[in-house]
């Protein structure tokens, strides 16, 4: 029987389609500015970052099209909105980096995973380059020879 992989259990959500889309360069940590009904529902698991990606606007970095879904039991007097812009909280020079790269450079910015750091919600960002058509399937083909391998090894030890 196949051994599901399990997520950390600090792990909330991650982008696995971002590695295979992306070469990532570097990794930055940026916390995330978000409301209580938000903080609950990720606590709940309703939390996607599949098709979410990083925007700069006044030297500000924020988390687009990341998904909350809203719990049904939250408040009457709070109207959620599920994919609102969330705010990053980077350093000076972290956001002059990434801005820097994105605009000059043609990197893309993505987020790859989300995860608790103590009781704050933590965003890990790469500062990526896209992948062309070959890449992607010397990556898929990389994997499938370690998968192979590991299979060769387990298959000799029984």
């Amino acid at each position: 029987m196949a051994k599901k992989n399990k997520k950390p259990s600090n792990q909330i959500a991650a982008n696995k389609k971002a590695r295979f889309e992306y070469f990532i360069e570097q990794t930055f940590e940026a916390g995330l500015v978000l409301q209580g009904w938000e903080v609950k529902a990720i606590r709940a698991g309703k939390m996607s970052i599949t098709e979410s990606y990083v925007t700069f606007r006044n030297n500000e970095a924020f988390l687009f099209g990341a998904h909350i879904q809203a719990l049904l039991s939250s408040s009457t007097h709070v109207d959620p909105d599920s994919i609102r812009t969330r705010k990053l909280l980077l350093n000076r020079s972290e956001i002059d980096t990434l801005f820097g790269a994105v605009n000059q450079k043609g990197y893309a910015c993505v987020p790859l995973e989300v995860y608790w750091k103590d009781s704050l919600v933590k965003c890990k960002i790469g500062l990526a380059k896209g992948k062309k058509l070959h890449d992607k399937r010397k990556t898929l083909k990389d994997k499938d020879w370690e998968r192979d391998k590991a299979r060769g090894f387990k298959q000799h030890l029984d």
